[in-house]
């Protein structure tokens, strides 16, 4: 049984997204840092990461590409801000084409019970009008989408 996503707007500039999975928050926490795994499922179904480069330190800087239907390019990248293994990963986000304007800092918080950890992510932007913008994207859709691929190879991980 897949886990539900629930996606809240608690406030002008921020979205809320929760997710449990059935794994050990070392392992959920490790699928976020670690490229060889982020390249395995991050991004909705159709799109593939093909360069993943993490500097995993506070100031450090991220990068993802994605490739996608009709050969379609998408990248982002951002600076990590707060790194608190495994409970907290913090960074900022934009995107190279720029499909909703500034940055974005996003937050996840990792918490375990009984073996299944709960994922909320913070995603705070700099204007409501920004984070409509995004709510109308079909972000939601491959957050879900990346969220079931993220099942799929968690259950393959020791």
């Amino acid at each position: 049984m897949t886990a539900e996503l629930t996606v809240a707007t608690p406030s002008e500039r921020a979205i809320v997204m929760t997710r449990s999975f059935d794994a050990p928050r070392h392992l959920v926490f490790a699928a976020w840092t670690r490229p060889e795994l982020i390249r395995r499922w991050y991004g909705a179904r159709g799109w593939d990461i093909v360069e993943a480069r993490i500097d995993l330190r506070v100031g450090g800087a991220w990068r993802f590409v994605w490739q996608g239907p009709d050969g379609a390019v998408m990248a982002s990248g951002g600076v990590y801000r707060d790194i608190v293994p495994p409970a907290v990963l913090s960074y900022t986000e934009s995107f190279d084409d720029h499909w909703f304007p500034g940055e974005a800092l996003v937050s996840h918080d990792f918490t375990e019970q009984d073996g299944t950890t709960t994922l909320t992510t913070t995603h705070l932007f700099a204007s409501k009008q920004v984070r409509d913008l995004v709510i109308a994207s079909p972000m939601e859709r491959g957050v879900r989408e990346g969220y079931e691929r993220l099942d799929e190879i968690l259950l393959t991980l020791p």
